[in-house]
């Protein structure tokens, strides 16, 4: 099968139309209608059906699609691992961890990253999803569960827990509980329990909620909980890595804690030797190694 045809048939389906998808490869609308034209006679079936809007794919051009993006995804991981030199790190390197994780912790540390690799360019995609690494929609994870899929490198980087935190403001307007039947007088500030979340956040608030506390405010990510909690709405479930970063929120009830959360940080195996991966492994592990060493020297809860 020609593999100029193949490219260009899966620059027009991804487009939806022979104009854009003409403008993009540089070739007249003419010179990419005949090349579609030519790999429908090879292959002796009809692509696209034709409207005046644009061009649809038909249930066999979906399967060629399918096999061309995923053609496409693996020539671009090998042209990534043949960029990366011994001696530089520049490049797209796409990450992808929790809204929380990514927003409260990693994106404020990343100046340092780019100071040392000011050419990287850092695609940072935060959500509760987690992402096919093998299958290239993300090049490394931060997650906050071992991760299942397979062909993949894998490395822990410390265990969290979840607890109750709160300013001081709060606590002296609202008042300090000293037992978890003290909550019943304050408001919880947690995840929706509807959302995707950590599933020890989510028991630790759901053993809260059985107390009756009179109001709640929920949010769906740990990023909203922390704001709530640092305007002085209420007490709030968040993760124990901000105690250092936010020094303004005090931790309620020090007994009240969830199980382990361990972090690991991922990657697929094929990308073991690219370097902007490895400078990116290796930043964040000093970063874990600089906050456990803070941690240690400010007294903070131990993880």
């Amino acid at each position: 099968m020609d593999w100029d045809k193949l490219r260009i048939f899966h620059a027009v389906a991804d487009a939806g139309s022979l104009t854009h998808a003409g403008d993009a490869l540089h070739l007249s609308q003419s010179a990419v209608s005949r090349q579609i034209r030519a790999l429908e006679d090879a292959l002796g079936t009809t692509l696209f059906h034709r409207h005046a809007r644009g061009l649809i794919l038909t249930e066999q051009g979906e399967l060629l699609f399918e096999a061309t993006s995923t053609m496409a995804k693996k020539l671009d991981s090998a042209a990534a691992r043949i960029r990366d030199s011994e001696e530089e790190v520049f490049g797209q390197l796409r990450v992808t961890t929790t809204t929380g994780f990514g927003t409260l912790w990693l994106a404020p540390r990343l100046t340092k990253l780019y100071e040392r690799y000011p050419d990287l360019k850092i695609d940072l995609m935060l959500e509760e999803r987690v992402l096919d690494l093998p299958m290239r929609e993300a090049d490394v994870a931060i997650r906050m569960k071992e991760p299942a899929q397979a062909d993949l490198i894998r490395k822990r980087l410390l265990n969290i827990r979840m607890r109750l935190y709160a300013t001081p403001e709060y606590l002296e307007r609202a008042g300090r509980p000293a037992t978890m039947a003290d909550l019943s007088a304050h408001r919880l500030i947690c995840q929706n329990p509807a959302t995707p979340q950590v599933s020890a956040g989510a028991q630790l608030a759901q053993e809260v909620l059985g107390y009756d506390m009179a109001s709640t405010l929920t949010v769906n990510n740990y990023f909203g909980v922390l704001q709530g909690v640092l305007n002085h709405i209420g007490i709030g479930i968040l993760p124990d890595y901000l105690t250092l970063d936010f020094p303004g929120i005090e931790l309620v009830l020090p007994e009240v804690q969830s199980v382990e959360v361990p972090v690991f940080l991922a990657y697929p195996e094929e990308l073991r030797s690219s370097r902007r991966v490895t400078a990116f492994r290796d930043f964040v592990q000093e970063e874990i190694l600089a906050y456990r060493r803070q941690q240690m020297d400010e007294g903070a809860p131990d993880q």
